[in-house]
């Protein structure tokens, strides 16, 4: 996937799920359950909690992007510096995300053919960020202000595309959505460990879901009663 093609789905979809803490032996299961609720999207993150963490990371990309190819619009976050961005593309990785602002990482992953969504949280980093090369820049923790720092942001920063990532629910997405965003990332509200651990994939379906119809504006309430109804 280019990296044109890899922006619009963002665009399209407007949710990047953040998968952090599960294992390369659930990953299947959480990619399908994420994509059967429309969202197909997904941020493999760099786990840095042990030494062998990154390593388990790239194997989960590169098992999603053997078995699901272009299936899946795949990323890996958490990636601090130049050399976990040249392993997480190898891997298969579509895009990078980071935490923070790497001038470095920004700069290899452009090079690579890659999309940048370096992490800021200032305006002087978020401009910094697009001088650099970032094709989105992400917000984070953007729940500590909430959508009318977005909103703020866009007045004297309407050029800069912006992903909300942190504190994000079914019932704000789309006011963050309004107030100028592309996209969101959402992790631990979407991707629920402890259902991964009891194989419950259904329960992240049904959150994909809720997801989905809070970002593109619908009702929640009536999305979640029509698919009790089916059930």
């Amino acid at each position: 996937m280019d990296r044109e093609q890899v922006l619009e789905r963002m665009r399209r979809e407007k949710i990047i799920a953040i998968v952090r803490g599960v294992e390369t032996a659930s990953i299947g299961g959480v990619a399908l359950a994420l994509a059967a609720g429309g969202i197909t999207c997904m941020e493999i993150t760099v786990d840095h909690r042990t030494q062998d963490g990154p390593e388990e990371t790239y194997r989960s990309i590169a098992w999603l992007r053997e078995r699901m190819g272009e299936a899946v619009c795949l990323g890996a976050g958490t990636v601090l510096d130049e050399e976990e961005t040249r392993r997480a593309v190898a891997a298969g990785a579509d895009y990078i995300i980071s935490p923070n602002l790497d001038e470095g990482v920004i700069h290899l992953t452009r090079e690579l053919g890659k999309v940048s969504i370096p992490g800021t949280f200032t305006p002087s980093e978020a401009v910094q960020a697009y001088r650099w090369g970032a094709d989105i820049v992400k917000l984070f923790p953007a729940g500590l202000l909430g959508p009318d720092y977005i909103k703020a942001l866009k007045g004297p920063l309407p050029h800069i595309p912006f992903c909300a990532v942190g504190g994000i629910t079914p019932e704000n997405a789309g006011d963050f959505i309004r107030a100028g965003c592309v996209s969101l990332g959402i992790g631990g509200n979407l991707v629920n460990l402890t259902a991964v651990r009891e194989k419950r994939f259904g329960d992240l379906t049904a959150a994909a879901r809720r997801f989905a119809a809070g970002a593109a504006g619908l009702e929640i309430d009536l999305i979640h009663q029509d698919n009790q109804d089916k059930n």
